[in-house]
């Protein structure tokens, strides 16, 4: 039986490598579709933890793991080269910045190492990660012909960005539509209808080069507006005007509008780094990126416009940051999730700890902090009790988590520093809360 008939099916057997927070909850949905699939990952734990029908990812139930490892449709493994034995590898890796702000696809790059060693005739290979132009073709299948087979004639290869947003209400990935893009018919045909059986909508394209770069727009657009507003932030703070007011009094106008908001810095996998995957690639064909770098500039310099927002606020009450002990609020880049990963917090806690402050965190989804890729901090959540509370000279709100009390919490501070707006409907303590 052929692939597309095998994809058809549903007996084509899917290989997941990257059991994060874009791979595992891709791989669930071929699992609810009675695919049988494969997760690979480096990291043992977290294997041995969905070998197990264990969640490490908060909207992720243990009960979906669970019932997947029951149905006989998945497992887990460290063991790369059992990707022999699967019809479709779906890539879900990191794809950072360095040091110097420039494209890291050392996981792509590595992992495509690997699946030179092992790759089968007939295979379909999708890359998944957000990426700059030309890397699916560029990059990943000439690394992977290092096998001796041919792209696009003894293996397949397409780019299909992924979409996720943690712990978002109203969608999730089987209802996100899913753009497909390869430079050859057959390996476009076989990539749209295997996410065509798991996905409400996809949408092809000509070559892997659009869908990458359909990604890029998509979180440029993002960044481009974030910066604006966090621009007027700055702005209209001087001016003694609220942003939040006007951002929401701007949303009553039915066209024309879109709302973005303010905050302590970008976070998330996507919107910090994709902008830069591109402007890093424009060099290649001396083109200017004049506008997207000075967003960029823009959304870098958030944590420390918030950081001196909280010296001059604690200069107000005859206290120096050097010394002071700042309580941050939220270690999560957004809300109601536990997901870190270039979270502005992060960057608060390191220039806090820079300028002499003592910076500890609170956050109930992320107990324990220990080092990052760019960080590298040993620190527990502290109890948020009345006590603890009021031995913080202030109190960041960095992310502000739904299961936070705020009343609670600004009855029981000395001072606040809201970034997030999220103390706008307190009445009592207003004196104590300074916007940032």
């Amino acid at each position: 039986m052929d692939l597309l008939q095998k994809i058809k099916n549903h007996e084509a057997k899917i290989g997941v490598i990257g059991m994060g927070y874009v791979g595992l909850p891709l791989l669930l949905e071929f699992v609810t579709e009675n695919f049988p699939t494969v997760g690979f990952d480096i990291d043992s734990k977290k294997v041995d933890a969905l070998n197990a029908g264990k969640s490490y990812i908060k909207h992720i139930a243990a009960e979906r793991i669970k019932n997947a490892r029951e149905s006989g449709k998945f497992e887990s493994t460290t063991d790369f080269g059992r990707l022999r034995e699967v019809d479709c590898i779906l890539v879900c890796v990191p794809t950072p910045l360095d040091k110097h702000r420039e494209p890291d696809i050392s996981y792509i790059e590595q992992t495509s190492e690997v699946i030179s060693k092992y790759v089968q005739k007939g295979q379909l290979i999708v890359l998944e990660s957000s990426t700059f132009p030309g890397t699916t073709e560029e990059v990943m299948m000439t690394i992977i012909e290092k096998s001796g087979l041919k792209g696009h004639e003894d293996f397949y290869i397409a780019f299909s960005p992924e979409r996720e947003d943690p712990n978002n209400p109203n969608f999730n990935t089987r209802t996100i539509p899913k753009v497909v893009g390869a430079n050859d018919p057959v390996s476009l045909e076989l990539s749209k209808t295997l996410y065509d059986q798991v996905i409400v909508k996809t949408v092809p394209v000509s070559s892997s080069q659009a869908a990458e770069a359909t990604k890029l727009l998509e979180n440029i657009f993002r960044s481009v507006n974030i910066a604006m507003v966090n621009e007027m932030k700055m702005i209209l703070g001087e001016m003694g005007i609220d942003v939040w007011e006007v951002v929401n009094a701007a949303s009553t106008k039915p066209f024309g509008f879109m709302p973005f908001y303010p905050g302590p810095g970008l976070g998330g996998h996507c919107i910090p780094i994709d902008p830069f995957y591109l402007t890093w690639k424009a060099r290649e064909y001396e083109m200017p990126t004049r506008f997207i770098e000075l967003a960029g500039e823009v959304n870098t310099s958030m944590p420390f416009y918030v950081v001196n927002k909280l010296i001059d606020a604690l200069n107000n009450h005859k206290k120096s940051i050097n010394g002071s002990k700042i309580l941050v609020l939220g270690l999560s880049y957004k809300k109601d999730i536990d997901d870190m990963r270039e979270s502005p917090s992060l960057k608060l806690m390191e220039i806090i700890s820079a300028k002499g402050g003592m910076p500890d965190y609170h956050d109930p989804y992320i107990p324990k902090l220990g080092p990052t890729r760019h960080y590298n901090f040993e620190k527990q959540s502290v109890e948020l009790t009345a006590e603890n509370l009021k031995s913080y000279d202030a109190v960041l709100i960095s992310t502000d988590h739904s299961l936070f009390d705020y009343d609670f919490i600004v009855s029981n501070s000395k001072l606040v520093v809201d970034t997030r707006n999220a103390t706008v409907n307190l009445k009592a303590g207003r004196e104590k809360i300074v916007k940032a």
